[in-house]
């Protein structure tokens, strides 16, 4: 079993000073509306940023795996909060924006599948409180066509593929 750690230290109003195991830090707040001071993104962005690069780290070593030749990558990720205390997520986007020359459009699709179905952790923690739709964008620098795909939400993908 894996163990994960950190330390998250108050340092004033409603700022904190997160720090992971691994040694990296930075600063958590909250808007000025509920005390905070705005110098640090919302704990909640963090789960959308962790779902974007545990994503976004499978889909570009899959996709190097198959020699694509990807010349700029974006994960834009949007998530949807309940109205009410605990607002936790209920829909989560996820689009992928994958720029290259002579791209495979069916490797990046699958490349997203794979990581949504079976090799990226926050989504399948995620996707067990939110619905996960997954989206890609494919610019081909050297055609200069762009291909736009959804793979359907996590849920979806997982029951098609079993």
């Amino acid at each position: 079993m894996t163990v994960l750690e950190g330390t998250v230290d108050l340092l004033e109003g409603m700022t904190f000073s997160a720090t992971s195991g691994t040694g990296h830090t930075l600063t958590l707040d909250a808007a000025s509306d509920v005390g905070g001071m705005n110098r640090g993104p919302r704990p909640m962005e963090l789960f959308l940023l962790g779902l974007g690069g545990c994503t976004g780290m499978d889909v570009i070593s899959i996709l190097r795996k198959m020699r694509q030749t990807i010349t700029g990558y974006r994960i834009h990720v949007t998530g949807e909060q309940a109205e009410t205390h605990p607002r936790i997520f209920t829909s989560i986007t996820v689009e992928h924006i994958v720029r290259g020359q002579n791209v495979n459009v069916d490797s990046v699709r699958r490349a997203v599948e794979l990581s949504a179905t079976r090799y990226c952790s926050a989504s399948a923690m995620l996707s067990k409180v939110a619905k996960i739709e997954e989206r890609f964008r494919v610019f081909d620098e050297a055609t200069g066509v762009e291909t736009t795909g959804t793979l359907g939400t996590t849920t979806d993908i997982g029951a098609a593929a079993t």
